[in-house]
């Protein structure tokens, strides 16, 4: 059926759809629903399959899947198992699933591929996608990859990885769509269909000066909608955003998500356009920053559930040995005062209260300075502003908080020099809780230190050490005994 047989109201995009049987039945390969697409069930056939040796039906069954839900098949399959799902499958094993995949199962899959096998992977993907499947192999194997792909495609891999690891130049891609600004949009058209090489997936075309650097970008749909004798500089917007190639990628998502872009010139130290980069990757980037920042908050390293048990138990190991010593440090605080506590046992029950309800309050203030440092919200011109909101909070609900608990304890034990202590207490420590977790990561945000890894930690012995040192030197100062 040709587009001008189409009935009316159908789309082009909608012949191949009218030209199946419309028996209210979908194909024998399809039968699976969409939703039960990768439940246990679904896993479990497949691998039943593979198990049994009939790669025919593991086949069928994935065939109808995306590129995507392939890659999530392979993380969903033990780890031991991977090799001959990949052997069963190898024909729906193409480009795409790779670039959908999870690091570290991608890592184990191509580590079993040949360097050429793995170049013509590479060679049909975007630069960006190759980058990141290359990128990550030892300097070995990537110089036999690299070997073993063609000179243009070599070229742009090399350039890429040259770049900082998680700058622009890492993820942009080199495929895109430039023309002078001399054209008409009748050349632009004519330039389009006249060359088959040319990158099929675009949302705009960037213009560009004799030397080559970007001074103006055209919606596709301007093109479209635009006579051909209208000059492209007519029609072009020539305020853009554009990025240096090596600026990091949390700030290149910071930019998309400011100025609502959908794509972005990449540019190099001249301003010459060297790439673009597109809001697909940059999902991917918010989605792992977002997720880094929060696991990095209690030292759990990446948190990936693909990631070598090997590698989580040093991660994780390093930081609860830094957290023993930090404890350390609050039980010898402790120990300065085991005098007034023989005296009076019930000031070791209560000091846990103090030092917790810090540790809370200086966790929530952590948490929103962090978020404000990564999304930019919080810079030098606005931190002494940040800062006094948080200490007014933090007083706030000190204030609150050791006017209940104090006489809370007053009720309970009937004592108003306890009640004065404890409340004193909560309210000292929840104003030191808030200040912490306000300066302690801006201070390591001035000495370039990533504040979510480092400021839990830190935040945590001060509330402890404050916590404890108040509460028991308060007792101290007011002679408390049993």
């Amino acid at each position: 059926m040709s587009e001008t047989d189409l009935p009316s109201g159908a789309r082009p995009g909608d012949a191949e759809t009218l030209d199946r049987p419309q028996t209210g039945e979908t194909p024998p390969d399809t039968q699976l629903d969409e939703d039960d697409r990768l439940r246990p069930a679904f896993v479990r056939a497949v691998l039943d399959a593979v198990e049994a040796g009939d790669a025919a039906a593991a086949k069928a069954l994935v065939e109808p899947l995306h590129p995507a839900d392939i890659a999530d098949l392979f993380e969903l399959t033990p780890a031991d198992e991977r090799a001959a799902l990949a052997k069963a499958i190898a024909e729906h094993l193409d480009a795409d699933v790779f670039a959908e995949m999870n690091d570290y199962v991608r890592e184990v899959l191509i580590d079993a591929l040949t360097a050429t096998q793995v170049a013509d992977i590479a060679s049909e993907l975007d630069t960006d996608d190759a980058v990141a499947i290359i990128e990550d192999m030892d300097a070995e194997d990537q110089l036999q990859v690299l070997r073993a792909m063609e000179p243009d495609d070599r070229a742009a891999i090399e350039e890429a990885l040259s770049y900082p690891e998680e700058s622009a130049g890492r993820l942009m891609q080199r495929e895109l769509i430039a023309v002078p600004e001399h054209w008409t949009v009748g050349n632009v058209l004519d330039y389009l269909r006249g060359h088959d090489e040319l990158t099929t997936d675009f949302w705009e075309i960037f213009v560009v000066d004799a030397g080559h650097h970007p001074v103006g970008t055209c919606a596709l749909s301007w093109i479209l909608r635009t006579p051909r004798a209208v000059p492209v500089a007519d029609v072009m917007k020539r305020e853009q955003t554009l990025i240096p190639v090596d600026m990091d990628q949390e700030e290149v998502a910071l930019r998309f998500q400011k100025y609502a872009l959908i794509s972005a010139a990449v540019t190099d130290a001249s301003g010459r356009l060297v790439g673009i980069i597109t809001v697909d990757d940059i999902v991917h980037i918010i989605q792992q920053e977002a997720g880094e920042d929060a696991l990095r908050l209690s030292g759990a390293g990446d948190g990936d559930i693909n990631e070598p048990i090997g590698l989580t138990v040093r991660t994780r190991l390093v930081w609860l040995v830094v957290n023993l010593g930090t404890a350390m440090i609050a039980a010898g605080v402790v120990g300065l005062f085991d005098a007034v506590i023989a005296r009076y046992a019930l000031l070791a029950a209560l000091m846990g209260i103090v030092s917790g309800m810090g540790g809370n309050a200086g966790t929530q203030t952590l948490a929103v300075v962090v978020r404000a440092l990564a999304t930019n919200q919080l810079t030098s011109s606005n931190t002494w502003r940040m800062i006094g909101r948080e200490f007014k909070i933090a007083a706030s609900n000190g204030l609150l908080l050791g006017l209940l608990i104090g006489g809370g304890s007053w009720l309970l034990y009937g004592r108003a020099d306890l009640a004065v202590v404890f409340g004193s207490a909560i309210f000292i420590n929840n104003v030191v809780a808030g200040l912490s977790g306000v300066l302690i990561p801006i201070g390591l945000e001035r000495m370039r230190v990533d504040p979510a890894v480092s400021s839990a930690v830190f935040v945590t012995m001060m509330t402890d050490c404050c916590g404890f040192g108040v509460f028991l030197g308060l007792a101290t100062l007011f002679r408390l005994h049993g």
